[in-house]
């Protein structure tokens, strides 16, 4: 009699333990809940340290390329048939010595590029462990409010999924967002008001009946979908040679994503995967001026925020009350960095430079990075002689408005020989 030897099943059991509030401390079951019953504070994942620290570098580079190779140190997708993604990750990690000669940087800079994912942003790294704990907390429709590169992501992921979708955004968002959202087919809502009016409405839309079944990414699932921005952390590290690098410079909205990357960091350092730099990592913010609460906060020497109407074309940052901007103040001060803004002309000169010394065609949340880089070396903030990766979020194509009037033709010449020397081409 042949019997039959069947292999042990791969492991499909999440390392997170639960939520915690980040005020309190108070713990609760992994569930869709976003803030704290105790004292409104907001949770976070709370992850069981003993599973985190199983975790090798080998099974990390066994697996698939892109998140959910680390799905490990993720709080839900470790089973592949529960996904609702669009495989999103390792972009590239661009080497940038033009940029960093022109910006009196010594050493080694590094441009983490992520307009490469699916819909063009780092969005689509969120909304896939987002909706993916969704999916598995039983939610049958998808949802976000957004300033546009959100939207795109909810939208696509989706109508990958075959799950309905709708999704709320300021009226006046710029036209290449709103179509690379539509095309996808769900609903969406165009908000008379800010992106925090459209934010709070879909704080009460999620308590009302008629959305109970509706998980929208960045309310109800809002822990399970910043920690879709850790995976920015562990791949920087992991293109570097499992190693932390010495200067981080992220752009800021909510705040989340710098202090995602720089939990990210931690973690890594924590359980053994990456090296740390002597004496540290050093975070830097990024916001527009236009938009800039959390960063005059800091040079306020003050941990409250106070909300901002906000202005000027760096429209993915816009976000007048940042939910999470005194936990980034906490990681700025820790490690001993800085925050600080730029206008909008310092923002396009920003996205043209970046262009121009790296073929990294930025949209305005980049162009505020490279332009607040820029301030920051020289104001004497950040070590130029240290290695130091800049965050790009998204691609230069959904924000081309902004930088339209300042681009286009060199030369405009007939055809011929003679419309070629006359225009100088031919000496």
């Amino acid at each position: 009699m042949t019997s039959t030897v069947t292999a042990p099943a791969a492991t499909t059991s999440s390392p997170a333990r639960g939520l915690v509030c980040r005020a309190c401390g108070t713990e609760y079951p992994l569930a869709a809940q976003h803030a704290c019953y105790e004292c409104f504070g907001p949770l976070e994942v709370a992850y069981d340290e003993a599973a985190l620290a199983r975790v090798t570098r080998a099974e990390i580079e066994a697996g698939p390329q892109n998140i959910w190779r680390y799905a490990a140190l993720l709080p839900a997708g470790q089973d592949p048939a529960t996904r609702v993604t669009l495989d999103p990750g390792l972009t590239p990690l661009v080497s940038a010595p033009q940029l960093a000669a022109e910006l009196g940087l010594t050493g080694q800079l590094w441009i983490k590029d992520d307009s490469q994912n699916p819909t063009h942003s780092f969005k689509d790294r969120v909304v896939s462990v987002a909706l993916t704990a969704a999916k598995e907390l039983g939610f049958t429709r998808f949802s976000c409010a957004s300033t546009g590169n959100l939207a795109n992501s909810v939208a696509a992921h989706a109508a990958r999924a075959g799950v309905p979708s709708i999704v709320f955004i300021p009226s006046d968002l710029e036209p290449g967002k709103v179509v690379t959202t539509a095309v996808y087919g769900g609903d969406l809502v165009a908000i008379e008001g800010s992106y925090d009016d459209v934010n709070r409405l879909c704080s009460e839309l999620v308590e009302t009946d008629e959305f109970e079944d509706t998980a929208f990414v960045n309310v109800n699932v809002r822990p399970f979908y910043a920690e879709g921005s850790k995976t920015l952390g562990y791949e920087v590290a992991e293109q570097l040679g499992w190693r932390i690098p010495a200067q981080v410079v992220i752009p800021m909205a909510s705040g989340e994503l710098l202090t995602k990357v720089d939990k990210a960091f931690s973690e890594l350092v924590e359980i053994g995967l990456a090296e740390a730099p002597a004496g540290g990592w050093t975070v830097f913010g990024a916001q527009s001026q236009g938009c800039n609460p959390i960063a005059v906060a800091l040079h306020n020497d003050t941990d409250v925020i106070t909300p901002v109407k906000p202005t000027g074309i760096a429209k993915s940052l816009n976000i007048g009350d940042p939910a999470a901007g005194p936990y980034a103040i906490e990681a700025v001060r820790r490690t001993g960095g800085w925050m600080d803004y730029a206008n909008d002309e310092e923002i396009r000169e920003g996205i043209r430079l970046l262009a121009r010394t790296t073929g990294v065609f930025a949209e305005t949340a980049g162009g505020t990075t490279v332009a607040v880089l820029k301030k920051l070396v020289e104001s004497g903030k950040l070590d130029p002689a240290k290695e130091t990766v800049v965050y790009n979020t998204g691609e230069g194509l959904k924000t081309l408005d902004a930088i339209a009037a300042e681009v286009g033709p060199t030369h405009r010449i007939k055809p011929s020989l003679r419309g070629a020397r006359e225009a100088g081409l031919l000496g």
